[in-house]
């Protein structure tokens, strides 16, 4: 079960999560499925590097300057400077998105609500250890709810198996005492509320 609780946590780990969310965007139909695919191709080139790659190569660098103790980083203190990083290379890609013109305005908003979410988990955490798990995987769910109601998309097999995952997820980080029943439940619904209305409006 251990073994199941982490495989699920790093599959599903908020820094592939926008990527993920990305790929189930260009094929959950809709007239966004039709964009030529070198444009898909530049799209998921920014999003993973800007929210995956960039990030994740400045754990090493943490690490040696003392700022974490690991990848896991347990204490609430240690992910002040990760998020805040991750979050300035979130605004990086949205930056990037938004100069081309081909980029869907709801991807912009997929972005830039993930970054509002990004910033209000930074507050957070500066007194209370939220779960960034559920965050992102609220914020997929939300996402996938938004773009249902704004493009009349029957889409609701995948919201379920989503929404299944969501659970799994959470229940694996309790079992891994990595979090507690209050913080993973506010996280699922400050990414779900906060990427929802985004993608909506």
């Amino acid at each position: 079960m251990r073994i199941f609780a982490k495989s699920l946590s790093t599959v599903l780990h908020p820094m592939l999560i926008p990527t993920l969310g990305l790929f189930l965007i260009f094929n959950i139909g809709g007239h966004f499925s039709y964009l030529p695919i070198d444009h898909k191709r530049v799209i998921y080139l920014i999003v993973f590097l800007s929210t995956c790659v960039l990030p994740l190569s400045l754990i090493p660098l943490f690490i040696l300057l003392g700022l974490i103790k690991n990848v896991y980083m347990e204490d609430r203190r240690e992910r002040l400077f990760p998020t805040l990083a991750t979050g300035l290379f979130y605004l990086l890609g949205y930056f990037f998105l938004s100069r081309i013109p081909i980029v869907p305005s709801f991807i912009l908003g997929f972005m830039l609500a993930t970054i509002v979410a990004i910033t209000l988990a930074l507050s957070i955490t500066m007194f209370w250890k939220i779960s960034m798990h559920m965050i992102g995987i609220g914020g997929l769910t939300g996402a996938i709810l938004a773009l249902s109601m704004r493009f009349g998309l029957d889409i609701w097999l995948i919201f379920t198996v989503i929404i299944l995952l969501a659970g799994l997820l959470g229940s694996s980080r309790l079992y891994l005492k990595a979090h507690t029943p209050l913080q993973v439940h506010a996280g699922f619904l400050l990414g779900g509320i906060v990427v929802f209305w985004g993608v909506l409006l």
